[in-house]
């Protein structure tokens, strides 16, 4: 009887073992997904008018020509 015990005590500590790492890979994704919408919104929010040449890109450009 001590030996199906036992049998019975690892199933249920490998059933913890599982559960546990499937609960945490699930903690982990939505943790990770609710940053990643956070920072898209904050980008989003952030238009710039980009790049844009003047005087001294210009002149910098002309004395860099070999």
């Amino acid at each position: 009887m001590s030996q199906k015990k036992s049998i019975l005590s690892r199933r249920n500590f490998l059933l913890t073992i599982g559960t546990g790492g499937v609960a945490t890979a699930a903690a982990v994704a939505t943790n990770s997904a609710q940053k990643s919408s956070g920072t898209r919104n904050r980008d989003a929010k952030r238009v710039t008018a980009g790049y844009s040449e003047s005087a001294h890109i210009r002149n910098y450009y002309r004395t860099t020509k070999v």
